[in-house]
């Protein structure tokens, strides 16, 4: 059987990263009202520049990151393995993935565009 690759989704890493700067901006509003101060936009514009800079900054490395399945064994960025066997928890968080072990060590799978096929395959593939 071939190898089930799970690679990152520009369109879910955009998505993502969307509603991270719309917090961003709620809270730096948020701040800034509390504060007292009298242009409480002026947070909306260094929600939106911190987060656009950081997702433009990181979008290289983390679109590049390819979860693998095969053999019984789950291959992630910098040589992570995960058996499957010693897998406890699967589960869908926004347009990640996350593994938890037996042992307690937790891995996310980044970016889908489908979370739920994903955590799907790997449920199957465990069982």
């Amino acid at each position: 059987m071939a190898a089930l690759r799970f690679p990152p989704d520009r369109g879910a890493y955009i998505r993502t990263n969307a509603w991270v700067a719309a917090a961003a901006m709620a809270g730096a509003m948020a701040v800034l009202w509390a504060m007292g101060y009298a242009h409480v936009w002026t947070g909306a514009v260094a929600g939106l520049a911190a987060i656009g800079v950081r997702a433009w900054y990181l979008a290289s490395e983390e679109l590049a990151v390819v979860w693998e399945l095969e053999g019984g064994t789950l291959t992630g960025p910098g040589g992570r393995q995960v058996a499957l066997s010693q897998i406890e928890t699967v589960r869908k968080m926004g347009s990640f993935v996350q593994l938890v072990t037996r042992t307690g060590d937790k891995h996310l799978i980044k970016y889908q565009a489908d979370p739920a096929a994903t955590a799907a395959a790997i449920e199957r593939a465990a069982a």
